[in-house]
């Protein structure tokens, strides 16, 4: 394994990105007998925004696939194993109950996917948002978010909710870094000093959209098998996607 330390080019040597172009819904055309049948799949939402347009790219399909790895392994449930990525506008959407979206802090919303995305989350949809830091990036996702539901109270979820002990008991909510922690020795990125664990709730208080602040566990679930990334936080990312999952099939 390539030392990261040492190495000024690792980024370039991760898994490659995908296409935007390639993947604006992974089954388009597939015989409907040939669509995923599994129990459970990690969607990662398509989304337009960011540089060149593939900040939703980031840390797939690496990511996806050692937490599909980690859930079958932990837990009970029939899960797809290979990567998944759907925009807002296909017609299959509302078959995947769990979605999830990366560097928000970029995104942007039409307003055909804004309403797309609000009926979805008060259909029982579970939106979990990652990977963004600081004043500015908070600041566009939420411009977006409140495109979705304008009035919407965004409030901090405390550790004794049941979406931290619906399958883990999770007792201390902390930063999850980026794999620059790997060479800086720092977990924030930008000004994004103190985590937070946010969320919206619809009227009947169902958690319907959990934001991971100032926190990227789509990174600690890519660098799993690096030991230069600290089995600390890849555990605790690994605990709280899976509650995520199952807290979003059983409210």
């Amino acid at each position: 394994m390539t030392n990261l330390v040492q190495t000024s080019d690792w980024q370039t040597r991760r898994y490659p990105r995908p296409l935007h172009s390639q993947f604006q819904f992974q089954d388009e055309g597939m015989p409907r007998d040939k669509l995923p049948v599994n129990e459970y799949t990690f969607a990662r939402l398509v989304y337009s925004g960011g540089f060149g347009g593939h900040n939703w790219t980031t840390d797939s399909p690496a990511a996806d696939v050692h937490l599909a790895a980690g859930i079958k392994r932990l837990t009970n449930l029939d899960v797809r194993e290979t990567p998944f990525y759907i925009p807002l506008a296909s017609k299959e959407i509302f078959k995947y109950p769990f979605l999830y979206a990366v560097e928000v802090g970029y995104l942007q919303f039409s307003r055909e996917e804004a309403e797309i995305l609000r009926e979805y989350l008060l259909r029982g949809g579970f939106f979990v948002v990652d990977d963004f830091h600081g004043t500015l990036e908070w600041a566009n996702f939420e411009e977006q978010i409140r495109k979705v539901f304008p009035d919407c109270q965004i409030e901090e979820v405390p550790v004794s909710h049941p979406v931290f002990h619906c399958f883990f008991d999770i007792d201390e909510l902390f930063q999850i870094p980026g794999a620059q922690f790997i060479y800086t020795g720092r977990t924030y990125e930008n000004d994004g000093y103190l985590p937070h664990f946010r969320g919206i709730f619809d009227q009947t208080g169902r958690l319907m959209v959990m934001i991971n602040f100032n926190s990227d566990l789509g990174d600690a679930w890519e660098w799993a098998d690096s030991p230069y990334y600290p089995e600390k936080y890849t555990s605790a990312a690994y605990r709280l996607g899976i509650n995520y999952i199952i807290y979003s099939m059983t409210h």
